[in-house]
């Protein structure tokens, strides 16, 4: 999951830099990787200190440029009024991988764990961040979809959702090019803070793996095995950005939904597992959430199978 969320962040921030730069997208992306994978290979706190740089970044940004989106945003748009029969139901299916994905952090929890030293920290330091993206998530959807029609979508699916053509399409309906940069800025410092994020899981996880030492040639030992595989796969393969978000959140139902469930559920049967911190809701939780695994799985492979609606815009 971690490798195919690093591929769609390379890929999608290789191509934002040449539209940006007008360089071409492989060497954007792997200048990318060269500069910003560094701090991942640095430490976790060179990871916290440029994540609270690009957070605060990411905050300026998004209040000029989202916000002002947000002034204009037309209820019509919004709520699709141009198309009495809209229905969204059908299509919430096919969303779920993308939302396991986009609210998936389960390889990062191990190091916030390492990180804070212990795990109530760890979990307020999961929930808060959770509720702070969630809102600017949702504020960011109204300020898209009541500001670009739903017609105007098309060449974003055609593309695979890349964010690029995302941000080309509003280009045209924003009248002031300051809001235009602030919200290119705002997108390439959520990828590249998501990018940072999701490598430093993705590392420690590995590093763990294969037994590499904490010493300089061990960390870029790790650093090739974590960085290099999606690199060369978004040079040779640079689908679109939604549709690895998808494979990702199919990936995810296995190792961020079903096996941590499982893992929790045979922890409680050992001796002394009911000690120690332990997630609320018993064995009901334990089920709901292998449960939603299952039926994002079965979502995504749907959808391939191009079994479940689909908006073409």
């Amino acid at each position: 999951m971690g490798g195919i969320l690093l591929y769609a962040y390379i890929t999608s921030s290789g191509l934002i830099l040449q539209e940006l730069t007008g360089m071409s997208s492989q060497l954007a992306s792997i200048l990318f990787v060269a500069v910003f994978s560094l701090f991942v290979w640095h430490s976790t706190r060179a990871v916290d200190r440029i994540s609270v740089v690009l957070i605060t970044f990411m905050v300026l940004s998004f209040i000029f440029g989202v916000s002002g989106m947000a002034i204009n945003v037309d209820v019509a748009v919004l709520l699709y009024v141009a198309n009495p029969e809209r229905q969204y139901a059908p299509y919430a299916m096919a969303m779920l991988p993308v939302a396991l994905t986009s609210f998936g952090y389960h390889h990062s929890v191990s190091s916030m764990r390492a990180y804070y030293g212990e795990e109530r920290k760890a979990k307020y330091a999961i929930l808060g961040g959770t509720i702070i993206a969630l809102a600017l998530y949702c504020f960011w959807l109204i300020s898209i979809f009541g500001n670009l029609p739903r017609h105007e979508f098309g060449p974003v699916i055609e593309q695979g959702g890349n964010v690029d053509v995302l941000l080309k399409q509003l280009d045209g309906v924003n009248a002031s090019e300051s809001i235009s940069k602030a919200i290119n800025a705002f997108s390439m410092a959520a990828i590249l803070s998501s990018f940072i994020g999701v490598g430093l899981g993705v590392f420690d996880f590995l590093a763990d793996f294969f037994k590499f030492d904490d010493t300089k040639a061990g960390r870029t030992k790790c650093w090739l095995v974590t960085f290099l595989p999606p690199l060369v796969m978004s040079l040779l393969f640079p689908f679109g950005f939604i549709v690895a978000i998808g494979y990702a959140g199919a990936a995810a139902t296995v190792w961020a939904c079903i096996i941590p469930a499982l893992l929790a559920m045979k922890s409680r049967t050992l001796s002394g597992g009911n000690q120690g911190f332990m997630a609320p809701g018993g064995n009901a939780m334990i089920g709901a959430v292998i449960l939603f695994g299952v039926l994002t799985a079965l979502f995504h492979f749907l959808a391939m199978a191009g079994k479940l609606p689909s908006f073409i815009g």
